[in-house]
């Protein structure tokens, strides 16, 4: 049998060529971009005619670019770390009109915010004050599912500040559909389909918020405004008055915070050992959302034991009755836009007064 070049080994074989019909490609490739043009344009007004608004995506990455302001020339600031409470009710530049600074602002919506005051513990460059939030059903229970934040910022990759910088650039400040509550899968994960018999599924939480580019952060106006929206916020935060959850390894909600209150302990130890000014602050909240705190996290079970173990002050808003006079909480957890603002002065000036920085510098 003799074999031809096609069938010998490590010869090279032929390339078939594949003929390229003779059709009009330009005027085909402006139909596409026309066509993908009409289509984003249509998603982009059926959001805004449902009040959307252009705001900036609170990923990792933008968290990201407010903790290295630390480490380039911040170390002295104050630094905010928490969970929505403070992300939402705690205004910037309130804040920065009253001190004379705005401070970093490194909360994260629904979730504990012990990570970060960890990543703080171990960053020598921070040698500011800190004001952290506690909001019992996150705080008390461990529940973080953003912790990865600080291992992003540790390994974030060139191209990925780069995509950052040109969606914080060109694309953020203009699109209202670029939130996540708007992405499709989003949008039919949240259709009413049929659930199988026994399954019980909560509804997503959806948006509440317009978030600046340095993360400053108000109410969205929809949740105000809107009472049909409103009532569906409610809704989503009922479906979470479920009690207080156990560990997974078994432990009790008890044993559960008290780990949580010695973590905090410990990373507190390490910031005031070098100088850091650290002070807990429980925010004030509305409505049925209060009554399932009260009920499920008792000040006597989780507040004080914190206070007590970590030997720092705090702030409770139900010693200071003038706190919350005359606040608004449209849907039970956060503040509308107005009240935060005032609740912001008020705040500041009792921190002021009655827990000044030890180097002298204000808040």
């Amino acid at each position: 049998m003799r074999l031809t070049a096609a069938d010998r080994p490590g010869v090279a074989q032929p390339v078939p060529v594949r003929d390229v019909p003779p059709l009009p490609w330009p005027r085909l490739l402006l139909a596409a971009l026309l066509l993908a043009v009409t289509l984003t344009a249509a998603w982009e007004a059926c959001w805004r005619s449902q009040g959307a608004v252009p705001a900036f995506r609170d990923d990792a990455a933008l968290w990201t670019l407010q903790r290295d302001r630390i480490d380039r020339g911040e170390g002295d600031a104050t630094v905010l770390v928490g969970s929505s409470r403070s992300f939402f009710d705690v205004q910037l530049p309130v804040w920065e009109r009253l001190g004379g600074r705005r401070p970093v602002q490194l909360s994260l919506v629904g979730t504990s915010p012990l990570f970060a005051l960890e990543d703080l513990a171990d960053d020598p460059e921070f040698r500011g004050a800190l004001l952290v939030d506690v909001a019992p059903d996150l705080f008390f229970t461990g529940f973080e599912n953003k912790s990865g934040f600080a291992e992003y910022r540790a390994k974030q990759s060139p191209s990925e500040r780069v995509g950052k910088w040109l969606s914080m650039t060109f694309v953020e400040p203009y699109l209202a559909f670029y939130h996540e509550d708007y992405a499709l899968f989003p949008v039919l994960r949240r259709q009413p389909w049929p659930q199988r018999p026994g399954v019980r599924g909560l509804t997503a939480v959806r948006r509440l918020e317009v978030i600046g580019r340095d993360r400053a952060t108000h109410m969205w106006a929809r949740v105000e405004d809107d009472p049909e929206y409103r009532e569906l916020t409610r809704r989503i935060w009922t479906e979470r008055f479920q009690g207080r959850p156990g560990g997974p390894d078994g432990a009790t909600p008890g044993q559960v915070a008290d780990r949580q209150v010695a973590r905090a302990a410990a990373a507190v130890a390490k910031l005031r050992a070098r100088g850091v000014h650290v002070l807990f602050v429980r925010h004030p909240t509305g409505g049925d959302y209060l009554a399932f705190e009260r009920r499920a996290f008792p000040r006597t079970t989780t507040w004080d034991p914190l206070l007590a173990r970590t030997g720092a002050p705090g702030i409770h808003f139900e010693d200071h009755p003038g706190l919350e006079a005359g606040l608004e909480f449209p849907e039970w957890s956060h503040m509308s836009r107005a009240s935060a603002e005032r609740y912001t002065e008020r705040l500041y000036r009792l921190i002021e007064r009655e827990h000044p920085r030890p180097d002298g510098r204000r808040w």
